[in-house]
């Protein structure tokens, strides 16, 4: 079917409070992952991949990377009337900022009314996957529904942890309940498993319309999708269909891929999610030339290593080295370096995530920590060995041990 009658909106104004101090100079749809990535760039990914190419990018707090990099990285043709263009927050319907996620929608529903689509997808862009959105579609418009969530199933132990599903036998949504403190229904026919919502939908363009004009009337409403809208649109009887994105697959697909997303909401989440790349078959493939990852590509030369004998050796193992980097007589053991990281002698770097220009001085020691970008750390320096010492120097220590030196820090 086609997705020419669809029109993209990508919520990217997250504050991401949990992923502190990451999200402390950019929004965390803004945040790299991966050496080269961005986060926003799977869900852009995702959509280029499956065939849409008319999206809106809903950009707010502290938006001016997330701006640059799809600016600088993401131009479409607007010859074949294609465009991804950005939506900043503008208070247009009055003066607050976005207050939810439906409220985002309203204050940006000029864009909906002036491009006139059938279908509107509303994505999030702070979330790690890959999906063909186009087959989330057609299960839309085959089952004639006014609104689809895209669910993943997950062990019922985990539902106090996410906005949970329930759903009849012909998956039809029957109750949506966030974080639930009680046993939630099964899926059909699965009863260990349930449905997280990875809050992601389709809507039928009136039914949308409708749903937000309404809501924003609503005073005591939080204007929130899931909390409000969805649960409004169930009491009145609207047809609410689940879609099973462990059914989705892509070209190029592999076992571990299917049924891959994870939610990077805080630092622990976001160092294991990195640091899953470097398994030798990892549940998410970054190199598959069947579902092509992009992004802004840097002009920087190829990554060097220095090798000299003797103890001075520049050595990567398990780890993945971006362009521009050196390394120079250090060691690297499981680590991701983003663009222009320099390691120099002596130095040894293990489970760790070092960002753009970040340097390692001669002789220090760094272990399982996020060093965010143009940060220059001096010879001799431990990090990641004594926590309260960590903590002492301003970094922040996560609950699972990670410690994240902030951007721009001068140690």
């Amino acid at each position: 079917m086609s997705v020419e009658d669809a029109l993209v909106m990508i919520l990217a104004g997250g504050e991401g409070k949990r992923l502190f101090p990451l999200t402390m100079d950019r929004a965390k749809p803004a945040v790299p992952f991966g050496g080269r990535y961005r986060i926003i760039d799977f869900v852009l990914n995702n959509f280029i991949n499956s065939g849409f190419y008319k999206i809106k990018v809903l950009t707010q707090y502290k938006s001016d990377s997330l701006n640059k990099h799809i600016t600088r990285g993401w131009q479409l043709s607007p010859f074949l009337n294609q465009f991804m263009d950005l939506a900043p927050a503008q208070m247009r319907t009055g003066g607050s900022w976005y207050r939810g996620t439906a409220d985002a929608i309203y204050q940006n529903i000029f864009h909906i009314i002036d491009e006139d689509p059938d279908y509107v997808c509303i994505f999030g862009g702070d979330h790690i996957y890959k999906m063909d959105v186009s087959q989330m579609l057609d299960y839309h418009k085959a089952n004639e529904a006014d609104l689809t969530i895209s669910a993943i199933p997950i062990p019922i132990s985990e539902a106090s942890e996410f906005g949970i599903i329930e759903v009849d036998d012909n998956w039809k949504l029957t109750n949506f309940v966030e974080k639930p403190q009680y046993k939630p229904k099964s899926i059909p026919g699965n009863p260990d498993m349930c449905l997280a919502s990875m809050g992601n939908y389709i809507f039928d363009r009136n039914v949308l319309l409708y749903a937000v004009m309404r809501d924003a009337d609503i005073e005591e409403s939080s204007h929130d999708f899931g909390k409000d809208v969805i649960p409004k649109m169930l009491s009145e009887g609207r047809d609410i269909y689940v879609y099973n994105f462990k059914e989705n697959s892509f070209p190029g697909i592999s076992d571990a891929e299917r049924g891959y997303w994870m939610d990077v909401g805080n630092i622990d989440a976001y160092w294991q999610a990195n640091m899953s790349l470097l398994n030798s078959n990892p549940e998410l493939n970054l190199y598959s030339k069947d579902w092509p990852l992009r992004t802004f590509n840097h002009n920087y030369p190829p990554a060097k290593f220095i090798w000299q004998e003797g103890d001075r050796v520049g050595m990567a193992t398990n780890s993945m080295v971006s362009e521009g980097c050196i390394v120079s007589g250090g060691g690297l053991s499981r680590c991701i370096l983003s663009p222009k990281v320099r390691i120099n002698s002596y130095s040894q770097v293990t489970e760790s995530i070092l960002m753009e220009n970040v340097e390692i001085g001669r002789y220090s020691q760094i272990k399982k920590a996020i060093i965010d970008k143009n940060v220059l750390i001096p010879p001799n320096t431990k990090i990641g060995f004594d926590h309260e010492e960590d903590m002492k120097r301003g970094f922040i220590v996560s609950p699972g041990g990670v410690t994240v030196v902030p951007k721009g820090s001068v140690l």
